[in-house]
């Protein structure tokens, strides 16, 4: 009878845990909803789930609508017009003392209007790089030449002379005067 008792109390434990798991506070549970039981006033349901935010996502949905609009809608605005009433250059003859731009060589308006503004001259490109080829070439003979110059003072057992100080204007002089006067001292 013991045994029958205990099996009793334990189906009813399990119908308790079931009723538990079956009520309104664990019904969103996968969902990480909170659930607070609140008096209404007549009408509606008996809880209030409390979520989590969502003023970030939607105030960011805004701002990128907004931004996108602003900045696609004058785009394609500009675009449409260009290819419609514009539309792509045509090949003429030109004159023979004329010297087109850089950026008469594009068709498209619209790229001609980048090539001629936002773009660098190609031309200014490539003088440029000239340049600093240039200034890399110079780099490149001065170290040679220092090379040289330190094979020559290793091959002849040379080298430079640290214990030579230049001349300074004031003490040469007082240098000169002190041989001058040791000169007349002396005479010939």
């Amino acid at each position: 009878m013991a045994i029958w008792s205990s099996l009793a109390r334990s189906t009813q434990c399990a119908a308790q845990l079931s009723a538990l798991i079956k009520s309104p506070v664990f019904c969103n549970a996968g969902k990480n909803v909170l659930v607070q039981s609140r008096a209404m006033s007549g009408h509606g349901p008996k809880t209030f789930g409390i979520t989590p935010s969502r003023f970030q996502w939607h105030k960011f949905k805004d701002m990128f609508h907004f931004y996108i609009m602003l900045g696609l809608i004058p785009v394609v605005a500009v675009v449409f017009y260009t290819n419609v009433f514009i539309g792509p250059a045509q090949l003429t003859e030109t004159p023979a003392d004329y010297v087109p731009k850089h950026w008469e060589y594009h068709s498209h308006p619209i790229t001609r209007f980048i090539a001629r503004y936002i773009l660098p001259n190609p031309q200014q490109d490539y003088e440029k790089i000239l340049h600093m080829l240039y200034e890399e070439n110079e780099k490149r003979e001065m170290l040679e030449l220092e090379k040289q110059v330190r094979n020559k003072m290793a091959e002849r057992n040379d080298y430079q002379s640290y214990y030579y100080r230049p001349a300074i204007g004031k003490y040469h002089r007082v240098a000169k005067e002190a041989a001058d006067y040791l000169e007349s001292i002396r005479g010939d």
